[in-house]
């Protein structure tokens, strides 16, 4: 009896690093950072840093696996969530590649007083955003095995370390030229996630059957 064959990657390792680097790296979550947390000392900024990312990484690890409990239990295609996924990223990309011409947006609330407050508040959706644990449940789901599972978890968490860099050295990284240079960088990646996400919907359509080659 012959094995079955299996899946192939939906993406490869580089390209999952820039998918996850858009949808939960520093890249965003930089300006929202520094503008938040400028009236705390330096002491307080870097225990809201480590929260902020010890809470990142249990919230993004949690919501994937749920997201990939209720996907098992809904029955739900992997075709489909391709499908689902490459939708929203395509979307995804298209506002970082059109950012700079929306208006600016309101000031944010100030940050709750307590520490683990802020860091609870800065984790979502600031860092771990919808989109981003969308990625990870695709992602999670298309998985051909455990060393596939390693490599994205390994990914995940090296992203999240960048967080982490950013968010201690928030104050040295928000000059003017920083953010434009990061807001550059933000619309090229925006690009190459447009098409990822294209790429993510031919191929989607092409296992569900609707189209063919």
């Amino acid at each position: 009896m012959q094995e079955a064959p299996e899946p192939v990657a939906l993406l490869g390792v580089g390209a999952v690093f820039t998918l996850f680097v858009i949808t939960l790296g520093p890249i965003k979550v930089l300006g929202p950072f520094s503008q938040l947390t400028r009236e705390l000392d330096e002491p307080t900024l870097r225990l809201v840093a480590i929260r902020t990312f010890l809470l990142s990484v249990i919230t993004v690890v949690l919501g994937g696996y749920v997201g990939l409990a209720l996907l098992d239990n809904w029955k739900i295609p992997i075709a489909e969530l391709e499908l689902a996924g490459g939708l929203i990223f395509f979307l995804v990309g298209m506002r970082l590649v059109l950012e700079q011409y929306q208006p600016p947006a309101p000031p944010p609330p100030p940050l709750p007083p307590t520490p683990t407050a802020a860091a609870l508040r800065l984790t979502f959706p600031t860092v771990v955003t919808p989109y981003g644990i969308a990625a990870v449940i695709v992602l999670l789901a298309n998985s051909s095995g455990i060393e596939r599972t390693l490599t994205l978890l390994g990914i995940l968490v090296a992203v999240m370390v960048l967080n982490l860099l950013f968010m201690l050295y928030a104050r040295k990284l928000a000059g003017s030229l920083t953010l434009m240079t990061l807001r550059i960088f933000g619309a090229v990646l925006g690009v190459l996630q447009v098409a990822l996400a294209l790429e993510m919907i031919l191929r989607s359509l092409r296992e569900i059957g609707i189209l063919h080659g």
